[in-house]
Order: C-alpha cells, then sequence, then structure tokens
C-alpha cells in the first residue's frame, strides 16, 4: 500500500511503493536456441529499472522474476517464457536534503530582506549595473498580502500535522535520521533533459483532420501486438485489457502501459473521443498547467488561460456523485477562481481543501515553511458533482462517504518534474 501511516492529521505516503506494485511486467515468448544464454535485453527506460529471467538461466539484475511455464508453439515445439519486471529508479525518490534549507533561506532573509509586514511594505537590497548597492522601498501588491494571509491561516494546521506523520514515520523506520543512511547514499541520477516525446505527439495529432466516428473507436492492443504506430493511437482510446504490461514505441521512445488500463493521446482542444468513448467516472483527478511567472519566464511548457480550463468537459465526463480533485497552486487567485467560478461552471460543490506537504527522507520540509518564495506545500481542491435536476436521485439508497476537510498528504517528491503522490489509498 502507498499509505505507511494515518492519523486524524492525514496520511505518510511512500510513492515509490506505490508505483512499483502497478505490476510493470512484460511476459514475452521466446524460441529455445543452442546457447542457453543467448537472450538478452536491450529495452531501456529513463526513469526505470529492468529485471529479466528466464529458464534458459539469463541472469537477474535486480529482483529475480520466476520463468513460466513452456507453452508448445504452432509446430509442436516449446516456447519459452520470459518475463521483465520493471521497477522505478529509487534515486528519484532520494531526497536526502531541503532544497533550500532554514539556515540559508534565515540567512538570506537577514542579509538581503528586512520585512516590515505590519505596514504592508518589503525594504530590500539590490545591485545595479555599476555594482554599488542602492535601497529600494517595494509596497506588497494584493496577491502578495494574500498569500502572506493565507499562510498564515494555515500554518498551524501544516506544521502540527506534518509533525505528527513525521514523527510516526521516524518511529517506523520509513523515515531516517540523514546521518544514519549517509554512507548509504546513491549518487543522483543525470536524466536527459528531453525524456518525454509525448507533447510533441499532442501537438501533432491536433493538427490531423478530423475523424469520423468509425475512426474513433478504441484500439485494444492485442496479446503480441508490435505493428501499432504513432498513427494508430492518434485521436482514439488506446486500452490494454490484459493483466500484464504492454511496450509501445513512440517517436523512438518506449513507453509502458499497465494492465487494465486506456490512455487518450491529446490535449483539451481534442476530446471527443474521450467523449465517445460512452464511459462516466467516480473519481476524476486534474492537474492544470496553471499560469505562473515561473512558467513564463522558463518558456518550458505552455500554460492554460481560466477561460480554457472552464472547457474541460467535466460534466460530460462524470457519473452521478462524482469526486473530482483538482491540483493547484497556492496563488489566491488561482483558489478563488476553482472555488468561485469553475467549480460552480461544472455544478460541482466544494467539500474539502487538503494539502500536500514535502519533505525529505528525514523528515524535513524541502522549503522553509515561512519562505516568502517557495512553500513546502501545495493544495487540493476536492468536490462533488451535484445532480442538476430538482427530482430525487434514482439511486438514493447509494451511501456517498463523506470527505473529510483539512487533511495533509505528506510524502517524499520525485525529483522529476511535477509527479504528484498517488491518492488512491486515501480514497479505497
Amino acid at each position: 500500500m502507498s499509505v505507511v501511516h494515518q492519523l486524524s492529521a492525514g496520511w505518510l505516503l511512500d510513492h515509490l511503493s506505490f508505483i512499483n506494485k502497478i505490476n510493470y511486467q512484460l511476459h514475452q515468448h521466446h524460441e529455445p536456441c543452442c546457447s542457453k544464454n543467448e537472450f538478452t535485453t536491450s529495452v531501456h527506460f529513463e526513469s526505470l529499472q529492468m529485471d529479466s529471467v528466464s529458464s534458459s538461466g539469463a541472469c537477474a539484475a535486480f529482483i529475480a522474476s520466476d520463468p513460466t511455464a513452456k507453452p508448445e508453439n504452432d509446430d509442436g515445439g516449446n516456447y519459452e517464457m520470459f518475463t521483465q519486471k520493471f521497477v522505478f529508479r529509487p534515486e528519484l525518490f532520494d531526497v536526502t536534503k531541503p532544497y533550500i534549507t532554514p539556515a540559508v533561506h534565515k540567512e538570506c532573509q537577514q542579509s538581503n530582506e528586512k520585512e516590515d509586514l505590519m505596514n504592508g511594505v518589503k525594504k530590500e537590497i539590490s545591485i545595479s549595473i555599476i555594482g554599488k548597492k542602492r535601497k529600494r522601498c517595494v509596497v506588497f501588491n494584493q496577491g502578495e498580502l494574500d498569500a502572506m494571509e493565507y499562510h498564515t491561516k494555515i500554518r498551524e494546521l501544516i506544521l502540527d500535522g506534518s509533525l505528527q506523520l513525521i514523527q510516526e514515520g521516524l518511529k517506523s523506520g520509513f523515515l531516517y535520521p540523514l546521518f544514519e543512511k549517509q554512507d548509504k547514499c546513491s549518487k543522483p541520477i543525470t536524466l536527459p533533459l528531453d525524456t518525454c516525446n509525448l507533447p510533441e505527439l499532442c501537438e501533432m495529432a491536433k493538427h490531423l483532420p478530423s475523424l469520423n466516428e468509425m475512426e474513433h473507436q478504441t484500439l485494444q492492443l492485442l496479446e503480441e501486438d508490435t505493428s501499432v504506430t504513432e498513427q494508430d493511437l492518434f485521436l482514439r482510446v488506446v486500452e490494454n485489457n490484459s493483466g500484464f504490461t504492454k511496450v509501445i514505441t513512440l517517436m523512438g521512445q518506449k513507453y509502458l502501459l499497465p494492465p487494465k488500463s486506456s490512455f487518450l493521446l491529446s490535449d483539451i482542444s481534442c476530446m471527443q473521443p474521450l467523449l465517445n468513448y460512452r464511459k462516466t467516472f467516480d473519481v476524476i483527478v486534474i492537474d492544470p498547467p496553471w499560469q505562473n511567472k515561473s512558467v513564463k519566464r522558463s518558456n518550458r511548457y505552455s500554460y492554460l488561460s481560466p477561460l480554457q480550463i472552464k472547457q474541460i468537459p467535466i460534466p460530460k465526463l462524470a457519473a452521478p456523485n462524482c469526486l473530482l480533485v483538482t491540483w493547484v497552486t497556492n496563488r489566491q487567485k488561482h483558489l478563488r477562481f476553482i472555488k468561485e467560478e469553475l467549480y460552480p461552471s461544472w455544478s460541482v460543490e466544494v467539500v474539502a481543501e487538503w494539502h500536500w506537504v514535502k519533505i525529505t527522507n528525514s523528515g524535513e520540509f524541502v522549503f522553509p515553511l515561512d519562505s516568502p518564495h517557495k512553500k513546502p506545500y501545495e493544495g487540493l481542491i476536492l468536490g462533488r458533482v451535484q445532480e442538476k435536476t430538482t427530482l430525487p436521485l434514482r439511486n438514493a439508497d447509494v451511501n456517498v462517504l463523506p470527505i473529510p476537510d483539512h487533511r495533509l498528504i505528506v510524502s517524499v517528491p520525485c525529483t522529476l518534474h511535477s509527479h504528484k503522490p498517488p491518492l488512491a489509498g486515501m480514497f479505497l
């Protein structure tokens, strides 16, 4: 289970354990040959480690997976079944130190900033082009004042609840003091800057001519389907209904599709295939690319405007009493937009507000709790889809479990950008 500890304050999660229990296993047939060690594997994923074992005696790199039985082929001979198991690289969750330590943060505050919160004025030191220092006075804008007020309101909740869960993690050994495992810390993993081409594929799909309804039909991956191309996956829902993982190759990169899963390779401008899928969902989680100054400066990814987010067809995708979870930044403008505009436009009632608190393996906040720039937490707004009719619900006897308010999700974050923790353990 991804839930390590559960208290009244919330949950301490193990994100890595959740990923590795998804059962990323490939089963491949191989015809025996003269050399028992001739079978090799070349599949590689930047974020994954692969372990393989066959009945011919190929060595296992990490975890031994038992070979399966030998089924007969069409010629009456036997095939050997090789099992390859993929696990997420643990180095990607090896966060041993805070991104910014409290000591550095405090020193920076003392030397570069003196804040007068009572008057809403911030005094700071800046450096001019010729190298001389000058002081200037900057008045906080309304957004900054709103953020400080919001942080003051939830600060004790974040601090007290997190400490309770962190203490339980330290007692059980899931979290550990940094000095205990300093000698065992591995070097940080280095990944290429561009590890995924899915955004480019989505952009390509948007420019394809519109398909008729028959061409929008779902594509089901077959047992030995290795001929799927990028064009086959565009503008349609792709399903893996088997009990094993499938590998698909897109633009030269290999992707694992877990068992009993499906996906649509698109963005919100091309969601008709998902609507044609004719399925509704009991839980919907969305993580919009919110607009912020950092994204604008870095040009790292495109962001959505509030109007574009409102165009996501949640009412058509949601089952009655669907639980909607929206990840949101700490910017108060975005929080107010969700509660006052977005959810009402989708007939969704706000039922709870949670926070994800990011910590190191030793239980420290990844950013100082009171940092004016980066907070060690993010928000989730939970809501229930409401029936638009005034008539009694057809399933009035079905009990809808209440969602507790002000809960914390505490976990070590993945070092890959924007990987959110799993939520399944909290709703089961």
